[in-house]
């Protein structure tokens, strides 16, 4: 069963923070470790129920519920500050979390990076961060999964659907994750016609609804008919760029209820067996590898169903390409290609697949995307 304790978390917190540290460097928080049966942690940077990146993970952590032998611990809400080293301490300390999952990109570093060497025999597990072994503790992991090649195929139903060949953009931040998003969906809709260009407006922040509206807004007045985003809870970039009667592609999750008409498909993440995956190994006595990483193939992303908005061409067009990213080591960056201020990434005999580390330290955004990583 899911077992919430986030009033009681937090009043443990709030009463005995001076004791957490002193048992976090010394022997007796070793009668934590020996919990069983197997409870684990899931820690969310919004709630729950936010139509995308959070909800993604919780449908997740309900199958680990599901689980023989395996209690779940949520807590919703946390920010990327000290916040996520006291719940990380609490679910250990209070809880007895053996294994936990701090979803959010910037929990890596420099929080969980600071309370995993405190813990040697626990197992940290994020979402995203690039482990490294010279440089993180052993019993840190990384997992993310190929997300980019949804991104990809949202970009060919978006480039069947454009009429003003102007696709939009709405993101949180400049990372990696993102710029690939980015870059992706732009060549996705490059793939049906090379004239298409993406203009993107960066908001700062994961989840700051107002901007999201405002973003939205603003790309709609610039004659983007497509829209798509890269933010934590997408309900308000869908139902606003539906709104303005620009068509959809979805993220994280399927949000195809909040537009049914306009809504030409989304690339989602698909948790559930990733984590029921990593939890039979611990429950067998294995080890989680440090490096963890899967597409569509794979099961780590999935697509939401095509809409009715999407035309016989482009589903013919979008269940071919995805044929071939099923196949593995599809490239969408590959040469000849430029940056959007001239530079050249890949050279014509150049291309970098999917499962390409090189991917996750992406730093720019390529010709035909409007904007700068930067803003």
């Amino acid at each position: 069963m899911t077992n919430r304790k986030t009033l009681s978390r937090r009043s443990f917190l709030n009463q005995s923070a001076a004791g957490i540290g002193a048992l976090a460097l010394g022997g007796t928080a070793q009668q934590a470790f020996a919990a069983t049966p197997l409870t684990v942690g899931f820690i969310y940077v919004g709630p729950r129920d936010d139509f995308g990146y959070n909800q993604a993970h919780a449908e997740g952590a309900a199958a680990v519920a599901a689980m023989e032998g395996v209690t779940v611990i949520e807590e919703e809400n946390v920010p990327e500050t000290q916040d996520v080293q006291n719940t990380m301490q609490s679910m250990i300390q209070f809880d007895g979390a053996t294994l936990l999952f701090p979803t959010s990109f910037g929990y890596f570093n420099p929080h969980i990076l600071e309370v995993a060497p405190n813990y040697p025999d626990l197992r940290f597990q994020h979402c995203g961060g690039l482990w490294n072994s010279a440089e993180h503790p052993s019993n840190v992991g990384s997992y993310f999964g190929y997300i980019g090649m949804g991104q990809y195929l949202n970009g060919i139903a978006a480039g069947h659907a454009t009429q003003s060949k102007k696709i939009g953009f709405v993101a949180a931040k400049p990372i990696p994750q993102v710029l690939n998003n980015i870059n992706s969906f732009l060549l996705g809709a490059r793939a049906v016609d090379p004239e298409i260009v993406c203009q993107v407006i960066f908001t700062g922040e994961w989840s700051l609804a107002v901007k999201e509206a405002e973003a939205t807004n603003a790309l709609a007045d610039q004659g983007c008919d497509v829209i798509t985003c890269h933010v934590d809870g997408p309900k308000v970039v869908v139902e606003t760029a539906a709104g303005r009667g620009a068509y959809v592609c979805g993220y994280h999750a399927d949000q195809s209820a909040l537009a049914p008409d306009l809504y030409l498909t989304g690339a989602e993440w698909n948790w559930a067996g990733v984590y029921q995956n990593m939890i039979e190994t611990v429950q067998a006595g294995g080890s989680i590898d440090n490096f963890v990483r899967g597409g569509l193939a794979d099961g780590f992303i999935k697509m939401s169903p095509l809409g009715p908005a999407v035309s016989d061409a482009a589903r013919n067009q979008f269940e071919a390409v995805k044929a071939e990213i099923m196949q593995g080591g599809f490239a969408a960056i590959k040469g000849p290609l430029n940056d959007n201020e001239g530079n050249v990434i890949a050279t014509a005999s150049q291309s970098f697949p999917e499962d390409d580390v090189a991917l996750e330290s992406m730093d720019y955004l390529v010709e035909g995307v409007i904007g700068s990583t930067g803003a």
